[in-house]
């Protein structure tokens, strides 16, 4: 969930020392298919971390809270170490909304981006069948868990827009080295603080259609949830431009 800008810091492992050519040159210019394999692989963890958790969580405790909170630990811990392991590589999106808003703030190629949203989807899916597979489920069992109303709605824009905003403003300021925790800890939040649990990535909500489990979305729930979060990208990327309007580093 870093764009490639060059800059690393203490998180990933460069303490944040002045970056030589080849390094820069080295996030910038990763072969695609590198980058590609990077998102696909971080992408299935992130989803084998939401889905098995929420099972595990299911299978451990009646209390809905406990899952709950079992469930946002486990994908805050994912998180945090998925964007160290690939952000020196891909930029660690794992979420076409991240793709989408880097190519239109960034000098990401858009030809980038198709490539990206593919392997970000298919890296989910992957992610969700081994989850299942995990704990001795059907590799596809399909969600019969329905999300929808206003109120999740409005807080799937909400969620979106917080993650784009909060990822940009640390790009554009210099400040891309805290990505990781920063990004990680606001996931975390946001499960509790939107009704919808803070999905925040249509490729997650894609995957989340394939498990009937805690984690779980009805597909037809589903094209309702990506539309929100692409409106909150949309709101997020104005204003960045707006709040942010060139690169502060």
């Amino acid at each position: 969930m870093i764009p490639l800008q060059g800059k690393w810091g203490p998180a990933n492992g460069y303490a944040g020392r002045a970056h030589s050519p080849e390094v820069h040159t080295f996030f910038m210019t990763a072969p695609l298919l590198r980058r590609l394999l990077a998102e696909f692989i971080g992408t299935a963890f992130l989803l084998a971390g939401v889905i098995g958790s929420g099972i595990m969580a299911e299978r451990l405790t009646d209390d809905v809270g406990l899952q709950l909170l079992a469930n946002a630990g486990a994908t805050v811990g994912v998180l945090y170490a998925i964007i160290i392991m690939f952000g020196p590589v891909s930029g660690a999106h794992f979420n076409p909304a991240v793709t989408l808003s880097d190519a239109a703030l960034t000098k990401r190629s858009w030809s980038d981006v198709t490539p990206y949203i593919v392997a970000q989807i298919a890296g989910g899916a992957v992610g969700v069948m081994v989850a299942n597979l995990m704990f001795e489920l059907d590799a596809v069992n399909m969600s019969d868990k329905v999300r929808d109303g206003s109120g999740q709605y409005i807080a799937e824009v909400v969620a979106t827009f917080g993650l784009v905003f909060l990822i940009f403003s640390l790009v554009r300021t210099g400040r891309d080295a805290l990505a990781a925790g920063a990004v990680a800890a606001y996931i975390g939040g946001a499960y509790s603080f939107t009704s919808s649990t803070s999905f925040a990535n249509p490729a997650v909500s894609v995957a989340r259609t394939l498990s009937n489990t805690f984690a779980g979305i009805d597909p037809g729930s589903m094209p309702m949830f990506i539309v929100m979060q692409l409106i909150g990208a949309a709101l997020a990327v104005a204003a960045i431009r707006v709040i942010y309007p060139k690169d502060c580093a």
